[in-house]
């Protein structure tokens, strides 16, 4: 399982470098080549799914190491789980509803949480440096998982909170077929930049 968990991890890495790798062709380029816009429209129409998926994997893998592996979380990691947890219930409402405005409230907690998780992980990396407020029991300087020398507890934690974020700042509406559009007519009309529906949302 944390194989699993870690290989799930690194997935997610690849997509936000590939998300990053478009948004930087885009900005140079002023628009994306079809079928990659095509791509960004489907992650775009799927995306509160998709981070609630990441969320709940991340909440049920959480507990698996704590649960069945018995690592016992730390004082950060319970606010990591603090700022993750509600995400499953946020984004599972807002995609059955396909209420958008529930990211606006997603977006700043898993940031937060984000900003908890590379504390976390420097202190893993730096415990001499960095002090903390963390109990002897369980320090927080613990690294219980370390796989292909980068991923810890909190490196995927991190990754799953930036992952959420920009698939919900990726997350459109299905956008309504004009009367004109027709076959790659359409794709074509759309790829220089936000549509009307994008920029109300």
């Amino acid at each position: 399982m944390i194989t699993f968990l870690s290989l799930l991890a690194l997935l997610c890495l690849v997509f936000l470098v590939a998300v990053l790798v478009m948004s930087l062709w885009r900005l140079v380029a002023g628009r994306l080549p079809g079928q990659v816009q095509l791509l960004r429209d489907g992650i775009g129409q799927a995306g509160l799914w998709m981070a609630f998926a990441v969320a709940a994997t991340t909440t049920f893998g959480s507990l698996w190491l704590s649960e069945i592996e018995n690592l016992p979380p730390c004082h950060l990691c319970w606010l990591q789980r603090y700022f993750m947890y509600p995400q499953v219930l946020l984004l599972g409402a807002a995609a059955i509803g396909r209420w958008f405005w529930i990211r606006w409230i997603s977006i700043p907690m898993v940031l937060v949480g984000a900003g908890i998780s590379t504390y976390h992980y420097v202190l893993e990396r730096f415990p001499d440096d960095i002090s903390s407020s963390c109990s002897t029991d369980v320090p927080c300087t613990t690294v219980w998982i370390w796989k292909y020398h980068f991923l810890s507890i909190p490196g995927m934690a991190w990754i799953a909170f930036v992952t959420i974020a920009v698939l919900l700042l990726l997350a459109r509406r299905p956008e309504p077929r004009r009367s004109g559009d027709i076959g790659s007519a359409g794709v074509e009309g759309n790829l220089g930049g936000p549509t009307e529906a994008e920029l109300t949302q």
